[in-house]
């Protein structure tokens, strides 16, 4: 099962593609609650596929731009993911990211590990001390 992902604003999109046909398409407003609910979501999701998390056996993140902390979070689930289930995972940008991702899976592509492409610095407050 192949895993294609962004939290890149606030409603989180994932679609799930099993041989090539697309599973599931789901959008979830997610909001502040991402990092809390994220894996939860993502089980619940393959679970009403019939499916489970060890299932997935390729992972396609879309990395930017977006905001800095929905794409940290996504990225950091994401390749945990892969990393533990040892599956391929890629890191995509622009409009038609999903197909994308898929063409890269196809051709065998794994960076191992993606990062968030921000699309400009981070606004970090500075600290007033």
């Amino acid at each position: 099962m192949i895993l294609l992902i962004n939290t890149s604003t606030p409603i989180t999109h994932i679609e799930l593609y099993e041989n090539g046909v697309q599973l599931l398409s789901d959008d979830w407003q997610a909001d502040r609650t991402l990092a809390e609910h994220i894996y939860q979501y993502l089980e619940t999701k393959l679970s009403e596929q019939g499916s489970a998390i060890d299932k997935i056996t390729g992972i396609g993140l879309f990395k930017g731009p977006g905001s800095f902390t929905g794409l940290r979070i996504g990225a950091a689930v994401c390749n945990t993911i892969a990393s533990e289930l040892r599956v391929p995972i890629v890191g995509v940008m622009g409009e038609d990211w999903q197909q994308a991702a898929l063409q890269k899976l196809a051709a065998g592509d794994d960076e191992t590990i993606v990062l968030p492409e921000y699309g400009r610095p981070a606004r970090i407050t500075k600290p007033r001390k």
